[in-house]
């Protein structure tokens, strides 16, 4: 592996700004063709060697054929990024500059962790193992979606596209958990998070329609006021919490490294899992999300002047559904909390929770192996995901899909995905690599 030379790969992808858009028609679609053409540039082996299809107009679909018949591997990322501008970052967002912190180098950039390292990590391991004149056992895929961060059009395509082809694939990776410490109470070590499932989605539109006017003759009860009731009472019922069986063996995966007394009760769970349920609703953000399902309002809006009654009051809930409940669940759990009907409550792009991949069998053990091959004295445990990811649409034609980001991320790094100062250690960007190199010599 030529270290230096992966650096300036992902240095000179970041700089090309794909951003994309919930509305397609608002989308530059020049920066995507830039950076396939770049991409097609700097892997000259694999554009060569494997065959490739553009899939939804933009998304990528490699085949790397095998020596033999057999169910394939896929391997996933996605090449766009959501949009960021330079305010507040220390270094523009698109520079990919390569700068020193503290003894170690970063590389700075929108797309350094979401998600362009882990394509170009993917594409380094194909690259260097066809220069050794590798061939795999069976098929490998590589599929790279264009608009993850928005619809997922590119990834659900694709699987349209291979379920027709009749392909069911033994192994599906794609971003997710990393590697991360101090998140579990009592355990040193760290930890590596593989995604055996992850939530469900769900945007649900509040609407209140009311007469207008001008806004020196108020209502009592204007549009905005009772969309406000509604969202303070949603916001006073949080949805049920519980541990799902991925919770459960994530906590004796973990609970077997720690310290005492906590190992102790995390591995007695028959007489420790209420007061733990509890414990984890009350921990922190990350641990209340781990045991419901999570209901936010991420955008308002009303009239189209200051001095104007609103017609129409909207407020945008955005619901991440537990893997034990579903979408109507969740809209009905909404609509009980407002207690308005008044409130016209619409269901947006609603995706239900991924099914369970299992945590047995050889798909789980080349992940685990490799994750603990490449970071040392790593522990290896599922765990349910809570974003959503280009994956979901692959449970469709796989029972085996994980999600892992093979990077060591800090609490800090973790808060720059899809934030400012978003940057990946140089260090920890090469053993992505190495994690994909190894895994790809395996299948």
């Amino acid at each position: 592996m030529d270290g230096r030379r992966a650096v300036e790969n992902l240095r000179a992808l970041v700089r090309i700004p794909t951003v994309s858009r919930l509305d397609d028609g608002e989308t530059d679609w020049e920066p995507f063709a830039a950076f396939r053409a770049e991409l097609a540039t700097r892997y000259p082996r694999a554009h060569a060697s494997l065959d490739l299809e553009l899939v939804d107009n933009h998304s990528m679909l490699f085949r790397w054929t095998g020596a033999g018949e057999g169910d394939p591997s896929i391997l996933m990322a996605h090449y766009d990024v959501v949009a960021a501008t330079n305010e507040g970052w220390e270094h523009p967002p698109f520079g990919g500059e390569l700068v020193g912190e503290a003894g170690e180098d970063y590389v700075w950039g929108r797309g350094t962790l979401d998600d362009k390292s882990s394509l170009i990590s993917i594409l380094e391991g194909v690259e260097t193992h066809l220069a050794d004149g590798f061939t795999p056992d069976h098929d490998i895929y590589l599929s790279f979606g264009h608009n993850e961060e928005t619809a997922g059009s590119g990834a659900r395509v694709i699987v349209d596209l291979l379920e027709e082809r009749g392909i069911r694939p033994a192994l599906v990776l794609d971003e997710g958990g990393a590697v991360v410490e101090g998140i579990f109470p009592g355990v040193t070590e760290p930890i590596a998070v593989v995604g055996v499932s992850e939530k469900g989605i769900l945007s649900l539109r509040l609407v209140v329609d009311q007469q207008g006017g001008h806004a020196s003759t108020p209502p009592a009860f204007a549009a905005t006021v009772r969309l406000a009731r509604a969202i303070m009472r949603l916001n006073r019922k949080p949805f049920r919490k519980s541990f799902v069986p991925t919770n459960l063996e994530m906590i004796r995966t973990l609970g077997a490294h720690a310290r005492q007394p906590l190992k102790w009760v995390f591995t007695n769970l028959w007489l420790s899992k209420l007061p733990l349920l509890g414990l984890f609703a009350r921990l922190g953000d990350e641990t209340n999300a781990m045991v419901r399902t999570t209901q936010v309002v991420t955008q308002l809006s009303g009239a189209q002047a200051a001095n104007a009654l609103p017609e129409r009051a909207e407020a945008i809930v955005n619901i991440r559904i537990a893997i034990d409940s579903n979408v109507e669940e969740s809209i009905a759990h909404v609509r009980r909390a407002i207690r308005d009907e008044a409130v016209q409550v619409e269901a947006l792009h609603p995706t239900e929770p991924s099914p369970v991949s299992p945590t047995s069998g050889r798909a789980w053990e080349l992940v685990k192996s490799t994750i603990e091959e490449t970071f040392g004295g790593t522990i290896v445990t599922p765990y349910v995901m809570l974003g959503a990811s280009d994956s979901r649409h692959f449970t469709r034609i796989s029972e085996h899909v994980y999600r892992f980001s093979p990077f060591e991320m800090s609490k800090e790094e973790r808060g720059t995905l899809h934030a400012k100062n978003e940057r990946i250690s140089v260090a920890t960007f090469l053993c992505g690599v190495g994690f994909y190199t190894r895994l790809i010599g395996k299948l």
